[in-house]
């Protein structure tokens, strides 16, 4: 695996040069382009919250590391930056990220360096374009990025206008996604496909403790079988707003979940939210207790066999919008009512 290359991107990534250092407020939301370095840094109060990056080394950009307001780090190292006791499956789960697993029969969603070449024509991949623009303000910041979904000759399916809403306060950090799909060329289906859409890959500390043998790295970052794990510190509980909790949330409808655990000894919530307005709301969820996190809101008969199959089809120069927001609390676990008020208020924009 080409973890060391992806290490070294990772370095590449978090390095803040001297001429963007000149541009970082330490009030407010600071959102820097550093084009040469494929990325665009995202900075609360002057210091570092996450960063949207895409590498030629992934199949997709991504927001990576993602951290609370009190700088702990949510989301897994692996592959990019792997860490001693991690998991080292789904090398396509970095950061948080949009994509799916059928789209004109395309897999969007599993597409990795791990993926051997004479099969890499089932696959597809999300490249970036460009920047469109990125402003930073004293309570919001917003980027707004152009992508192209493409097959394995390059060829586009879609073209994709995202814009990320950043804001918070001292104990909370929000991200807002709005992603537009257009047909370019053709008519697009997106299939009743399990893999999908809207996903993070969380720290250790958010998995469900388990005693099954699984595969984790070792303090070098090379992947080691362990028979019986070690679940000291792995302490986290998936809650969604129809009452479901832990494996239970898996394959179930419902407006937002919310994954809590402890980590450096502080209280924190990671949520995601569902909008209204989304194809299929509420959504269902393929959140696993091995750190998986997402909602898919085209999924519907491979979850539940009872409903009827489900597709979108766009025809040439048709859309399709989606709205997700990315919610991490810390001071303690977040509450029901307040996310129903997180939900009121995403149902605004």
């Amino acid at each position: 695996m080409r973890t060391s290359l992806l290490f070294s991107l990772f370095i590449l990534f978090s390095g803040i040069s001297i001429c963007q250092t000149s541009k970082v407020s330490s009030k407010g939301i600071s959102i820097i382009p550093v084009e040469k370095e494929r990325k665009v840094d995202i900075y609360f109060d002057g210091k570092i919250f996450t960063s949207y990056i895409y590498p030629s080394s992934i199949e997709k950009p991504v927001l990576y590391p993602i951290k609370t307001s009190t700088d702990i780090i949510v989301t897994r190292g692996f592959p990019i930056e792997p860490r001693p006791g991690e998991r080292v499956d789904h090398p396509h789960h970095i950061g948080w990220w949009f994509n799916y697993g059928d789209v004109n029969g395309l897999d969007f969603w599993n597409n990795s360096y791990a993926i051997p070449e004479a099969e890499k024509p089932r696959y597809g991949s999300i490249e970036q374009v460009k920047v469109l623009s990125a402003e930073s303000g004293s309570s919001e910041g917003k980027l707004k990025v152009e992508c192209k979904w493409v097959n394995n000759k390059k060829e586009a399916l879609l073209t994709e206008i995202t814009t990320f809403i950043f804001s918070g306060d001292n104990l909370t950090r929000r991200i807002i996604k709005t992603t537009q799909l257009t047909a370019v060329n053709g008519d697009v289906t997106f299939g009743d496909n399990k893999e999908g859409m809207c996903a993070i890959r969380v720290a250790r500390e958010f998995e469900a403790p388990t005693n099954k043998p699984e595969v984790f790295t070792d303090a070098s970052g090379k992947p080691t079988t362990v028979a019986a794990l070690n679940n000291e510190g792995v302490n986290g509980t998936y809650k969604s707003s129809n009452g479901k909790e832990k494996d239970a949330v898996w394959g179930t409808r419902a407006e937002w979940v919310s994954l809590s655990a402890v980590k450096n000894n502080e209280s924190i919530s990671i949520c995601i939210l569902d909008h209204p307005k989304n194809p299929g709301f509420p959504g269902y969820w393929h959140a696993r207790g091995y750190g998986l996190f997402s909602i898919n809101n085209i999924g519907a008969k491979v979850y539940n066999p009872s409903e009827t199959e489900n597709k979108i089809v766009l025809k040439k120069g048709d859309s399709v919008l989606f709205k997700h927001m990315l919610l991490i609390r810390t001071g303690g676990f977040i509450k029901e009512d307040e996310l129903k008020k997180e939900s009121v208020l995403f149902e605004k924009y």
